[in-house]
């Protein structure tokens, strides 16, 4: 009985060894016969996608999480995580840096080259105010050449005739006008002590020491001063030759100088710049135009009331004021002080104040009566631009830059204001039209604002503002 298990153990090994003998050479066999191959293969596939669907039958068996479990959010953009009013803020933040840039780099040139700038801009001023009689004598049948030649010799010998005047008269009265500033200094004295000011001889004399002690202390400063102003005298006369050449080519080839200036303009903003440019000029022409008719009503009125009362060098202080009117504001101040403190000194109290009456009265008439009536809507700008150009031009290039503040906010709001509606229109010209229009709402000729049987001709007639 002990060797039974043994027995029975090794038929079941020879049993095993047989069935896998049988099993080989039945795959032998199978692969034999390709059609019983096909059928393993597909027995073989079907029991893949059986054994996958029994996987996917499994997983839609797991249950679905329990709805107390807390919701993860995803992050949001860095960039939606911004405030819109913040986004707002710094994209014009960036955009206006980057304009300030600009600007301060073409100030630093600009000031690098101040003396160039400045006499251009004057060859502009004289030119605006030049040019409508050179298109006159044009007109008259000269040529351009002799009508340029005519018009600028006779303008610069005018200038230079009233220069000459001046200063004869400031020669031919320097005697008689010392010994009134001295006479006129003992009076203005007298009638300080005399007044109910309650002033002393020890106080006017403790004012003139001191005057005569800062002067003798600052002999070196008025020396470097006097040699500065030596140098300012060149740099006048260097600057005034460049504003004479600018404004002879200006007044002879400005058509032709224009054109070159467009050609620099790209192509799309072209067209807008070339009408904002006559628009600009007539602005500028209308400023000069209007400016020199007040000033030289300023002088003349002003000159005359000083004439009348018999204060010293009337014709340059009214020469003075003429200059000086070109400075809005600032200028007529000054020049007004100056025939006030010249009548002081000269002519006593009394008259001092006559002529403060008089220079009050024809500068309330100028800015009340003469400047809208003469300048009226070509020049449009608010009077606190005008103070806030005017020292900012001050402050920038001195006397120079007061005088040019003004026109060029004028001519700047004219550019821009010009330029915003050339793009609403050109906006409006290529929108698509309104939804129910007809063909011919369409058309381009309705857009221009003209009839189209006009337009259909062929646009041989130059726009209105083609000058």
């Amino acid at each position: 009985m002990s060797k039974l298990p043994g027995w029975l153990g090794q038929l079941g090994a020879e049993l095993s060894r047989l069935s896998e003998r049988l099993d080989e050479r039945r795959a032998e066999s199978d692969a034999d016969d390709p059609l019983l191959a096909d059928t393993d293969t597909d027995a073989s596939a079907r029991a893949v996608a059986g054994a996958g669907k029994d996987e996917a039958a499994h997983v839609d068996q797991v249950p679905a999480p329990p709805t107390y479990a807390p919701t993860v959010a995803a992050r949001p953009d860095p960039v939606a995580a911004i405030p819109w009013g913040m986004r707002v803020a710094a994209e014009a933040g960036w955009r206006l840096l980057v304009l300030a840039g600009t600007l301060w780099v073409l100030m630093r040139v600009i000031s690098a080259v101040q003396l160039v700038v400045l006499a251009f801009v004057a060859a502009l001023l004289v030119t605006a105010l030049l040019q409508p009689t050179v298109a006159r004598l044009r007109r008259h049948g000269l040529p351009r050449g002799l009508a340029t030649a005519v018009t600028a010799i006779s303008g610069f010998v005018i200038m230079g005739l009233v220069g000459w005047f001046v200063v004869w008269q400031v020669m031919d009265n320097i005697d008689t006008l010392s010994d009134k500033v001295t006479k006129g200094i003992d009076d203005l004295k007298n009638w300080l002590l005399a007044s109910p000011f309650h002033v002393t001889d020890k106080q006017i004399n403790d004012i003139a020491k001191n005057l005569s002690d800062t002067v003798g202390t600052n002999t070196e400063a008025i020396t470097s001063a006097g040699l500065q102003g030596v140098t300012v005298v060149v740099e006048f006369m260097t600057g005034a030759l460049l504003a004479m050449f600018s404004t002879l080519f200006l007044l002879y080839d400005g058509a032709r100088i224009w054109q070159w200036v467009l050609k620099l303009v790209p192509a799309q903003a072209r067209p807008g710049v070339a009408g904002a440019g006559p628009r600009a000029w007539r602005t500028l022409t209308a400023y000069v135009r209007g400016t020199v008719i007040v000033a030289l009503i300023d002088a003349i009125f002003i000159g005359l009331g000083i004439y009348f009362l018999n204060v010293p060098m009337a014709v340059p202080l009214a020469v003075f004021i003429f200059l000086f009117a070109f400075i809005p504001l600032v200028g007529a101040v000054v020049s007004g002080a100056l025939a006030v403190v010249v009548a002081l000194v000269t002519e006593g109290v009394f008259t001092a104040l006559m002529v403060l009456a008089v220079v009050l009265a024809v500068q309330q008439i100028e800015g009340h009566v003469l400047q809208p009536f003469i300048l009226g809507r070509a020049v449009r700008v608010h009077p606190l631009a005008v103070v806030l150009s005017v020292a900012a031009g001050g402050m920038i290039a001195g006397i120079g830059g007061a005088v040019v503040a003004v026109p060029l906010v004028a001519v700047t709001n004219t550019v821009v204001g010009y330029l915003r509606s050339y793009g609403q229109e050109e906006s409006r010209r290529h929108s698509p039209p309104p939804h129910g229009s007809t063909a011919l709402d369409a058309a381009p000729a309705a857009a221009s604002g003209g009839p189209p049987e006009k337009a259909d001709k062929g646009g041989d007639e130059p726009p209105p503002d083609a000058s």
